[in-house]
């Protein structure tokens, strides 16, 4: 039997109910089971010093809205960080915003080799400017405005756990799927994932392509780059190198 490493996620957050779910069904609860995954809510306002556990203030220079002060962000990193593993030795900590750099199954893939994972779930009108200082990337989850950074480090949780090696039971699941279909000839891992289908064969005059049913496997996996090729062209042209 493989002996995998355990990925610990630490999330900071003002909002941990929102949590409660989400981690707790599919691949993620079972991630978690077999100990391949370890994930942590953290409240921010564990950090705070006064009774009513603010994290925010008004901006300097005035304006519209409340940010995020840096003082029980940098306490929450610096404690976080001293119950990670002993031997970590990569680790990334994260602010999810709209500034960030987009999220892409890529980056996906490149952090579920990762140890130790901090995300910071930031809120308001953003954080302090200084927070900037004590992470390591900024990211988003797309060109559009959110009330907070709660859904969109469940998105990266998500997208991350499910590369772990050993969460899925066929570790070839991962390998022909959108943004990660790899083309025999071209290798581009870009493409959008082929159609795919079951039965019935005929449902309403609507039938499964003859190829699917023939069991040619060189044919039918020729017509599955071709169709990827094609659907990736018709709805998503900027991935066609």
């Amino acid at each position: 039997m493989v002996a995998y490493l355990i990925m610990k996620i630490d999330i900071v957050t003002i909002f941990p109910e929102m949590f409660t779910g989400p981690f707790d069904e599919s691949i993620l609860r079972r991630a978690q089971d077999k100990s391949l995954v370890e994930i942590n809510i953290h409240n921010l306002r564990k950090w705070t010093t006064d009774k009513r556990g603010t994290v925010d203030d008004r901006p300097y220079g005035g304006g519209v809205g409340m940010v995020m002060k840096i003082k029980p962000i940098a306490k929450a990193l610096e404690d976080i960080k001293i119950l990670g593993y002993k031997d970590i030795k990569k680790e990334k900590t994260i602010l999810l915003s709209p500034r960030g750099r987009v999220w892409k199954q890529a980056t996906a893939q490149e952090y579920s080799k990762l140890d130790h994972l901090i995300l910071i779930c930031g809120h308001y009108e953003g954080v302090d400017e200084r927070v900037r200082e004590l992470i390591d990337e900024e990211i988003s989850i797309g060109d559009f405005v959110l009330t907070g950074g709660e859904i969109p480090s469940m998105v990266l949780v998500d997208s991350i756990v499910r590369l772990i090696p050993g969460v899925l039971e066929k570790a070839e699941a991962t390998q022909k799927e959108s943004f990660g279909y790899q083309l025999s000839v071209t290798g581009d891992q870009r493409l959008l994932e082929h159609p795919q289908y079951t039965h019935p064969e005929d449902f309403n005059g609507l039938k499964v392509p003859k190829i699917l049913l023939s069991g040619n496997h060189g044919g039918i996996e020729k017509w599955r780059e071709e169709e990827a090729i094609k659907i990736t062209k018709k709805i998503r042209p900027d991935l066609i190198k």
